[in-house]
């Protein structure tokens, strides 16, 4: 199909949409968003280098709408993209459920948010005590978050939109869609 949208780069943008959308909802709880419960279905579907690029890129393509690039951004997206991967081969034998999104989500936002509380200390000069106070109410509402969307958005995510076959999207298709009618 000439000028094609493959249904993996459409399902990816709906994907981002979905995070994009969520996280710009104004007086939403804080580090409550739905990053990691995206990337755990994408992950069973497209491989190492498809998981890793759907979380480094979710947050490459955010930081770049609304806050801008700075050294959270390379940490954070290196993060979310090695999520990607771990998913992929925590995924890889087992089935998309609620039980699995639970099992990998609670230990992965755990290791996340203990990696991502060092970007005080290394690049801010905050003292280590300091980060590791503060790092436990933003674990808990991240926690929280998690449990929330590895229940309801993951599993809805992987059955409506990564299995279904529908996400193609020529651009003739486009044009014949927005084509006035008589």
């Amino acid at each position: 199909m000439p000028f094609s949208v493959s249904s993996g780069a459409l399902k990816f943008l709906i994907g981002w949409a979905a995070v994009f959308l969520f996280r710009l909802i104004p007086f939403r709880p804080p580090n409550f968003e739905p990053m990691l419960a995206t990337v755990m279905p994408f992950s069973k579907r497209y491989g190492v280098i498809g998981s890793f690029l759907f979380g480094f890129l979710g947050i490459v393509f955010f930081d770049a709408v609304t806050s801008g690039w700075g050294s959270w951004t390379a940490v954070t997206a290196i993060c979310y993209g090695l999520l990607g991967v771990a998913a992929h081969l925590f995924f890889k034998n087992r089935d998309a459920s609620v039980k699995n999104f639970l099992l990998f989500g609670i230990p992965a936002t755990v290791a996340y948010d203990a990696v991502t509380m060092m970007i005080g200390p290394i690049f801010s000069h905050q003292s280590l005590a300091l980060a590791v106070s503060g790092q436990i109410s933003f674990t808990l509402m991240h926690l929280t978050g998690t449990v929330v969307f590895s229940v309801f958005l993951s599993p809805a995510l992987y059955r409506w939109v990564l299995q279904n076959d529908r996400f193609g999207l020529s651009v003739m298709q486009v044009f014949a869609f927005a084509r006035p009618r008589k």
